[in-house]
């Protein structure tokens, strides 16, 4: 006997063991990150101008709320590649609600809104020659 939303599946283990499984997968509420749309900064900005924002940015941002250790991770997955973004993501237990990273949530319902100069370079960036 079980719940009314579980069903009982046979283990392809030899022993025909059943286990009580949910209708929900857990990887239906777990959203794919995905880097942000282009965009183009008011002004064409350096390389240099660019990392400027963004340490200000992350130096500022959890003195206006927030748990430190998520920001740290947000931080980290927004530096990195996509797969082990989304890797450092699904450890700290961020919740994705805009697949670009602008808008996350912790566990505990603080959001946390990243501009997207912190996740993508703009399409007008100054290329150093």
């Amino acid at each position: 006997m079980g719940c009314a939303g579980s069903s009982q599946n046979k283990k392809a283990d030899g022993m025909g063991s059943s286990l009580q499984t949910s209708p929900f997968s857990l990887e239906e509420n777990v959203k794919k990150i995905r880097k942000p749309k282009p965009w183009k900064h008011p002004q064409p900005i350096t390389r240099e101008q660019l990392n400027q924002m963004r340490e200000e940015f992350w130096d500022t941002a959890p003195h206006y709320g927030g748990r430190r250790e998520i920001w740290d991770a947000l931080r980290a997955a927004a530096e990195s590649e996509l797969p082990f973004a989304q890797a450092i993501i699904d450890s700290a237990g961020v919740i994705v609600t805009s697949a670009d990273l602008t808008t996350c949530y912790d566990e505990r319902g603080g959001k946390y809104d990243l501009p997207k100069y912190v996740l993508s370079e703009p399409t007008n960036l100054i290329r150093d020659i």
